[in-house]
């Protein structure tokens, strides 16, 4: 008899009670605006920049109303404009190519290793094309930062870090997020906290905080900012700036402030459920898995292997056998994007140039959310049910 898996790869855990009861607070005395505070009251949106900013270490935090909106602010707040290229990752999602196009730049994109991570040769040698690395950590594969940082350094970029799959994770004992000039995150509801949608930006520049904040819409209520820049930062600003309003509001905030507390115990749930999967895939024929060098402290909520040269029909056999058995693989490397998958050529908006080295990885990249509703025994059957059918389909192509 066939095995299959009857679980849900979308389906995330409940909200914790403790996050339903401050939303619960938040929705019975109304405030949900973030400005909107009663005397002596700190509101939950400032609360949460707080939490964040101590978290990371960091000297500021903005919530805002997603990930793709921190990624285009951080942007502007660097006085990227029409014109202007930006550096950024062959492999990523689609909100950050978005965030370049959406302050009308040009996305230069720089290959990916088999390891999923940036490809720093290629980094180098476009280094001088531009003055900003939008650098995704794409499903969370974080690159070796100190050597990143090198040639960044050497280029004269300045970095943003895209850790919308990184939230807690760490290059040796430094945060994702920590070493660009600005860190931008997601709180959508497939990431390690979940408010639906939302997004954190930090950094330890005041002026690009204090830009940051005016367009994010504070109005004139920039001193309501508890991990936010002084009000003198804001003088020769405030008027010329304009407010591109994507504000978080009080009840997202709220949503997020315990889960942020209990971050480090889902990350590690996340990751034992990662390693019993890795595990099982192991000496699977024609299967590659990802290499996780030991300085990548990575937080795991999805799982990625490739599927190096095998033919584009053999690969759409192996999504088919396996959904048919209950387990939704995502292709990158489809012709067309299916979902959130894509590749650099996807976006017609932009001209991109072939890169043959990064187009064989990204046409093999297989991926599977891991959501915490899985059961260890769970990832076990999954691991069971792909490594049979990865196998049965090599054994017809070889």
């Amino acid at each position: 008899m066939t095995t299959v898996f009857t679980g849900n790869f979308t389906q995330q855990e409940p909200l914790p009670q403790a996050s339903i009861d401050a939303a619960m607070a938040v929705l019975s005395h109304g405030r949900l605006h973030r400005y909107n505070e009663s005397a002596g009251e700190i509101a939950e949106t400032a609360g949460l920049e707080v939490d964040f900013a101590q978290a990371m270490g960091a000297k500021y935090c903005l919530a805002v109303a997603s990930g793709g909106y921190a990624l285009a602010t951080a942007l502007r707040a660097l006085g990227v404009g029409p014109g202007d290229k930006v550096l950024t990752n062959a492999f990523t999602l689609a909100p950050v190519p978005g965030a370049i196009a959406s302050v009308g730049a040009t996305p230069v994109f720089v290959g990916v290793t088999e390891d999923l991570v940036i490809d720093l040769d290629d980094l180098a040698a476009k280094a001088d094309q531009a003055d900003v690395l939008m650098l995704s950590h794409m499903r969370g594969h974080i690159v070796d930062m100190d050597a990143l940082m090198g040639v960044a350094d050497a280029g004269g970029l300045r970095v943003i870090e895209d850790c919308a799959h990184t939230m807690g994770a760490k290059w040796k004992e430094t945060w994702s997020g920590r070493f660009g000039v600005i860190g931008c995150y997601s709180t959508q509801t497939y990431k390690h906290v979940n408010s639906g949608e939302g997004g954190l930006f930090i950094t330890d520049d005041e002026a690009i905080m204090a830009k940051a904040t005016m367009l994010s819409g504070s109005y004139m209520l920039y001193e309501k900012h508890r991990a936010g820049a002084d009000a003198e930062a804001f003088e020769d600003i405030r008027l010329m700036t304009p407010n591109i309003s994507g504000r978080m509001d009080n009840l997202r905030a709220a949503i997020l402030r315990p889960q942020l507390a209990d971050l480090k115990r889902q990350c590690d749930r996340w990751n034992e459920r990662y390693k019993i999967l890795d595990s099982g895939l192991e000496n699977t024929p024609g299967l590659t898995l990802i290499d996780r060098p030991i300085d990548e402290h990575f937080v795991a909520s999805s799982h990625q292997f490739l599927l190096l040269d095998w033919p584009d029909s053999a690969i759409e056999d192996v999504v088919k056998r396996c959904l048919a058995r209950g387990v939704e693989i995502k292709w990158f490397g489809a012709p067309n994007p299916v979902g959130f998958t894509s590749r650099y050529g996807s976006w017609k908006y932009v001209e991109s140039t072939p890169m043959p080295a990064s187009d064989r990885v990204l046409r093999s990249i297989m991926d599977m959310r891991l959501p915490l509703t899985f059961s260890l025994d769970d990832c076990r059957l999954i691991a069971e049910i792909i490594k049979q059918e990865v196998s049965s389909v090599w054994q017809s192509i070889v």
